[in-house]
């Protein structure tokens, strides 16, 4: 890893302060975080190099958002999830750095597109009533309650779909943020539930990857480094985060996810 210029150096602290904002108010902008550690640096030691700070501040967003995550809904992700990182480890381990960087991209903008269409659909099947495109009704504290049968298998299958995607995503680049927004968005989670459920899922997910990462050779001495001149960056970005959170609706919070989806994707794709 060769070492980075003062612009650089800015370039990836405003990323580490992105991390926490991520990770305690509007996740979308972790996608920031990808393109600039992928902008500044290589994309297999981008990947290595951002992991560690993910895993600070998913620590710092389970410690604010734990209460309102959703467990059974994480349970059915977990399965789907877990084949995802091993494809993307074997991905990994076989392509390089534009075929990766690309392939992601075209997955983020498929989600995306998909979203979009279900979000159409659902509007006309309401007529045009519901302006987010989630399921309506549904708060944090009807997390786990039972649903009818029909309802429980398209649930089921969104996850193994999402799930195998975010896993994929999140090995490959760190990116597996815009999918699982975009399923927790469409499962129609409040602000705060998607913020707890998205916390833990990735603390999770984030340990799950650690022992690949290091096995392939993205996380190495020269990252652990950089990881320590940055690392102070993430809590003032979760600070900064928690103090937002609040002034943010849900029409907005919706808006930002797919805005930052969009935008990360295309850079990803040059």
């Amino acid at each position: 890893m060769t070492d980075p210029g003062i612009l650089q150096i800015s370039a990836l602290v405003a990323a580490a302060l992105l991390v926490g904002v991520s990770k305690t108010a509007v996740s979308g902008v972790g996608a920031i975080s990808v393109a600039l550690f992928a902008a500044v640096l290589p994309a297999k030691q981008s990947t290595g190099a951002l992991l560690p700070l993910l895993l600070v501040g998913d620590v710092l967003a389970v410690s604010a958002y734990r209460w309102h995550a959703d467990w059974p809904a994480l349970l059915r992700l977990l399965p789907s999830v877990a084949v995802g990182v091993l494809l993307g480890a074997v991905f990994v381990a076989r392509v390089d750095d534009a075929v990766m960087c690309r392939t992601i991209g075209v997955l983020l903008l498929t989600i995306v597109a998909h979203y979009l269409w279900q979000r159409r659909r659902t509007r006309t099947a309401s007529g045009g009533s519901d302006t987010t495109g989630a399921p309506q009704g549904r708060t944090d504290t009807e997390c786990g309650t039972a649903l009818p049968s029909a309802a429980t298998r398209t649930q089921h299958g969104r996850a193994l779909a999402f799930g195998l995607v975010a896993g994929f995503a999140t090995m490959v680049a760190n990116a597996g943020g815009p999918a699982m927004s975009l399923y927790l968005l469409s499962a129609g989670f409040t602000m705060l539930g998607f913020l707890g459920t998205a916390a833990l899922f990735f603390l999770i997910v984030n340990l799950l990857k650690l022992p690949f990462s290091v096995g392939l050779g993205l996380i190495d001495t020269d990252a652990l480094m950089l990881d320590a001149l940055l690392v102070l960056a993430v809590p003032v970005g979760a600070f900064l985060g928690r103090a937002a959170v609040h002034r943010i609706d849900q029409a907005l919070f919706e808006r930002l996810m797919l805005v930052f989806t969009t935008l990360s994707s295309v850079n990803l794709l040059r």
